[in-house]
């Protein structure tokens, strides 16, 4: 009788261990392996959430956006532009270089080069112009097919007034105006509500959400609240057509010589505060080596790049404030500058809060402007 009772139990025990090993596996598969799911809703949140940071689009772009200054021997003219290419060349407006007997351009970190004319319009307001040493550095992706739709959210870029790297937020506000201005007809052009004045004509026109030129600011009212841009998508062909049967022997650079001097003590303080401020701007979005090329080559020498590296990048706020500067030499200015850090703690989850004192010594170095020096002390 016990014989017959054991089997049946004997039975059971094995079918219970198979089903826990059958359970375990599918378990162990089911972790391993992708769910596929094919659902738009859920694609849609996906690539909404990798939507480009509105300061990397920014710090990113101003790499790329030059003051233009044409000068005659009655005025001077101030400007914006754009690198679209790698042969530096550089979209603006007509009306920004057509009167220019000299042409210069001025990057975000304060370099000044010599630039000529590679194509201009007659009526309609758009130029090119070339800067040799800039080819080859970062330009600005152009959307050349897709045309902005209203309400779509902008970015204007540009130096009005002479304030370079200014950045004005908006909206296409309106599509396919028409007017004439000056000679030059602006026909299909976006409106936007971004702030645009003097000094903006010819700066970049951003979208938001993909970070690609869409438009060339052009015109605006004069108390700024409304501003016109030029479709890139309408000029593009033409502006690809002059950069390619342009040849450099064949343009009419100015002389070094002629450009505007970093030695004005007005233009040297600017100058060097738009280093400054390109440095501290380089190290909150992370950008150790925009920062690093700043740097004179005798602070290179003494500091690589993966110590410079180290010594920020466990930062990860940054605010700065108070500039304070004064001439110590003819090229060389000395500006002091507060600067609030919040670091991580090192192999913690807390972070520490610290106000330095930074001064930088600014001065030239193969005729452009490098930070010489830099010292820091911790504000009790």
């Amino acid at each position: 009788m016990h014989k017959l009772q054991i089997k049946p139990l004997i039975a059971s025990a094995v079918v219970v261990i198979i089903g826990f090993v059958l359970l375990f596996f599918i378990h162990n598969q089911w972790g391993t392996q992708n769910v596929a799911v094919n659902n738009p809703v859920i694609n849609k949140v996906e690539s909404s959430s990798r939507s480009i940071d509105l300061k990397t689009i920014i710090h990113e772009s101003e790499k790329s956006v030059v003051q233009i200054e044409g000068q005659n021997e009655f005025n001077t003219i101030t400007g914006s532009g754009f690198l679209y290419n790698n042969k530096g060349d550089i979209i603006t407006n007509a009306h920004v270089v057509k009167d220019a007997d000299v042409i210069y351009v001025r990057t975000a970190n304060a370099r000044a080069f010599p630039a000529a004319v590679v194509g201009m319009g007659k009526d309609t307001d758009i130029a090119v112009i070339r800067v040799p040493q800039l080819a080859g550095q970062n330009s600005l992706t152009v959307e050349k097919d897709a045309q902005a739709e209203m309400g779509d959210e902008v970015i204007a870029l540009g130096s009005p007034h002479g304030f370079q790297n200014t950045v004005t937020l908006g909206i296409i506000s309106g599509t396919e105006r028409n007017f004439s201005v000056d000679g030059f007809n602006y026909e299909n052009i976006y409106q936007i509500s971004a702030q645009i004045t003097h000094g903006n004509s010819g700066g970049p026109l951003i979208n938001r959400e993909t970070g690609k030129v869409i438009g060339i600011n052009s015109v605006g009212t004069e108390d700024g609240t409304i501003g016109f841009s030029i479709p890139i998508s309408k000029v593009i062909e033409k502006v690809t057509k002059w950069s390619n049967e342009a040849q450099n022997e064949q343009l009419d650079f100015a002389n070094t010589s002629e450009i505007g001097s970093n030695t004005k003590p007005k233009e040297l303080k600017e100058n060097a505060e738009y280093i400054i401020d390109y440095f501290f701007e380089s190290i909150i979005i992370r950008d150790y080596v925009g920062a690093y090329t700043l740097l004179g080559s005798s602070m290179q020498a003494e500091n690589s790049y993966s110590d410079f590296r180290e010594r920020y990048i466990h930062i990860i706020d940054l605010e700065y404030s108070d500039f304070s500067s004064k001439i110590v030499k003819n090229d060389q200015i000395e500006t002091t500058v507060n600067v609030t850090v919040e670091t991580n703690l090192q192999n913690k989850e807390e972070t520490k809060k610290e106000v330095f004192k930074y001064v930088l010594t600014i001065g030239n170095e193969n005729d452009q402007l490098k930070i010489l020096n830099l010292s820091k002390t911790l504000v009790e």
